[in-house]
């Protein structure tokens, strides 16, 4: 086992893949780390007005409470996380179409562990992703707010915790897909324009339908985004005071995650996601013909 571990280890780190798709993976997360800065100080700028001190003076919380930066980070991670998941998909597509993953298949003691290998080294590939992600959006929110707008600690922890988890998840769930559709251009045009379009024009055919767009947190982009968003929801409304349910709902909105389900809730379903596309890519890699 271990040294089918290490074989594919050679095979993502011997190939430009992996930094190809790490290098916008951190240029992004570090401009919407810039950018979630900078909108958590242009909120405060605007928070401090009279009209808004009278409500927070009813709320029982000042405006530096309103840590705005938090949404922005939010849809950050929800963005960036694509590219782990076109990774994932890649990576395992180029190897079923280029047949070496025969190689694979035929040096192992049977496919199942082969298999097995594939998911613990793509897991800790997705969590070097959400790693690099989560620290760049950090070093973004640093140069561009103040101290107001800055997390505390443990709100950094359930950041990056969220972050690491929505990052190894969604590179097993392009793994999963890349094994069933082995096609790289294709499955990658899929994964793209699902998650950035056709969810997208669900939810907001909802919108304008007036039916609640609660179904989007079933879905697979909306429940990875629930995941990650209902997290910075939570730990913004710790500190804002009261805010109606609306209200609560227009900052998942802005958070990237609206019409999500609590964090936990919204794990556990893109997680059902993952488990049926990686189970459905493992089912057919384990009865593949591979000549």
């Amino acid at each position: 086992m271990n040294d089918l571990v290490q074989a594919e280890l050679r095979k993502i780190t011997t190939t430009g893949l992996w930094w190809g798709l790490l290098i916008p993976t951190v240029l992004v997360a570090l401009g919407g780390g810039l950018l979630s800065g900078g909108f958590g100080q242009l909120m405060i700028e605007f928070t401090t007005s009279a009209e808004a001190e009278q409500l927070s003076d009813v709320l029982g919380v000042t405006p530096d409470q309103w840590k705005f930066s938090l949404l922005g980070i939010g849809r950050t991670i929800n963005i960036v996380t694509l590219f782990p998941l076109v990774f994932g998909a890649m990576a395992v597509a180029n190897e079923i179409g280029t047949r070496t993953i025969t190689t694979t298949f035929l040096t192992a003691q049977n496919r199942a562990q082969a298999m097995l290998a594939k998911l613990l080294v793509y897991a800790l590939w997705g969590a070097i992703y959400g790693i690099a992600t989560i620290a760049a959006v950090a070093l973004g929110v640093v140069l561009t707010s103040g101290s107001s707008q800055m997390p505390g600690i443990g709100d950094w922890a359930m950041l990056a915790l969220a972050c690491v988890l929505a990052s190894i998840l969604m590179t097993m769930f392009g793994v999963g897909l890349g094994a069933l559709l082995p096609n790289a251009a294709g499955v990658v045009v899929l994964l793209i324009m699902y998650f950035l379009v056709i969810e997208n024009a669900v939810q907001f055919g909802l919108r304008l339908s007036g039916t609640p767009e609660t179904v989007v947190g079933f879905l697979p982009n909306g429940s990875v985004n629930g995941l990650t968003g209902s997290v910075v929801v939570d730990l913004f409304m710790a500190k804002a005071g009261v805010v109606p349910e609306e209200g609560i709902d227009f900052l998942r909105i802005i958070a990237g995650a609206g019409g999500a389900q609590a964090w936990w809730l919204s794990g556990l379903i893109f997680f059902a996601w993952v488990a049926a596309s990686f189970g459905g890519g493992w089912a057919r890699m384990t009865q593949k013909d591979i000549t």
